[in-house]
């Protein structure tokens, strides 16, 4: 074989090997459940069925474990945690996606990416729209306590098609803010359904949403405001990029109530088995659940069975270090180790093979 028909064969064959790779999702949902390690699992699961195994996310056909440090501490919070998993990026703790160590500036987030190839991206979370996960991903910030800042970023800059979550002046947002940026807003569930238009957004109460355990009042569940988020997203023939957070699974850790953990714990499993249901058999969408890290280093002792409360013990108020967990349904570019980084999720994100 001369030189020139062995050099086109081996173009030919790079092409190839070209070609076996997948494209990147057209649509895709990340449910983060903030606080969750293993063992808030095995606790929901006993109360809730008297054995493990049965949340809505832990038959996901791709499953695995997540090492969570950040740039500067083996215990991350979840500015650094959420901000690896947005961007790809380890930053110092409190940071929102900015290169912080290095110079500063602000590194672009998966949300981001998806808005510049025209589809449409949405917000929903337990916790205050401008709190640390979601910010993580719509904003851009050297300290995630900047919540008026944080909030302008949101509805001034990166303005995503759908933002539900907690509001009011505890998250830094004006009244005026959303309907000054061309948002249709609501304030309850009833409202919240009724919205229609490109750019929708509901803020239910002055911070945070109530943990589920002390009731809901007028405001939806985790599921109901995932489910109308695909709504209104998935009208957009490019597709779409949806972050959820069950976020209070994490505030009761930090108070070691494990009442309201199991009650968030079991909000967070019915909204991935809503999300799912509405997936269905699309082969054109990537689900991803995981967390951000382990909240109040819990240990489950014993079970007492079904509806009632396992024995458990708690090693602190704080993060611990401990890996937590991933579960994936859909293509993703490359192979999928059995632990990877939280910087590993963003690669799938954005279709792009792990580093």
């Amino acid at each position: 074989m001369n030189k020139k028909i062995f050099f086109s064969c081996f173009i030919l064959f790079l092409l190839l090997i070209g070609c076996t790779q997948i494209d990147p999702p057209k649509s895709v949902i990340i449910m983060i459940g903030d606080g969750m390690g293993y063992e808030q699992i095995k606790a929901a699961n006993l109360y809730l069925y008297g054995e493990e195994g049965r949340l809505g996310f832990e038959d996901l056909p791709v499953q695995g474990s997540v090492t969570t440090r950040s740039a500067s501490s083996s215990i991350t919070d979840s500015a650094a945690a959420a901000t690896a998993m947005a961007t790809g990026h380890k930053v110092n703790n409190g940071v929102i996606s900015k290169a912080i160590p290095g110079d500063g500036s602000s590194y672009k987030t998966a949300l981001e990416t998806h808005q510049d190839l025209g589809k449409s991206t949405g917000i929903v979370t337990t916790a205050m729209i401008s709190h640390a996960t979601p910010a993580a991903f719509i904003s851009h910030n050297t300290s995630r306590e900047n919540y008026e800042d944080i909030a302008v970023e949101i509805f001034n800059r990166t303005k995503p098609d759908v933002l539900f979550g907690g509001g009011g002046i505890s998250a830094g947002i004006d009244s005026n803010l959303p309907l000054i940026s061309g948002y249709a807003i609501a304030f309850n569930e009833v409202e919240m359904n009724s919205l229609s238009g490109e750019q929708v957004c509901a803020l239910f109460g002055d911070g945070h949403m109530p943990y589920v355990y002390d009731g809901l009042g007028e405001f939806p569940t985790l599921a109901e405001m995932s489910l109308k988020a695909l709504e209104l997203l998935d009208t957009d023939y490019n597709g779409f990029f949806l972050m959820i957070e069950g976020a209070r699974i994490d505030h009761a850790c930090h108070d070691n109530d494990l009442q309201r953990m199991i009650f968030e714990m079991e909000s967070f499993s019915d909204a991935v088995t809503a999300v799912r249901g509405w997936v269905g058999q699309r082969d054109d969408i990537l689900l991803i659940v995981t967390a951000d890290h382990e909240t109040g280093g819990l240990d489950v002792i014993g079970d007492n069975g079904e509806g009632n409360l396992p024995t458990v013990s708690w090693s602190t108020v704080y993060h611990t270090g401990v890996n937590i967990p991933f579960y994936i349904q859909g293509e993703v570019n490359g192979s999928v180790g059995s632990i990877i980084d939280n910087t590993d999720i963003y690669d799938f994100l954005i279709g792009r093979s792990i580093k």
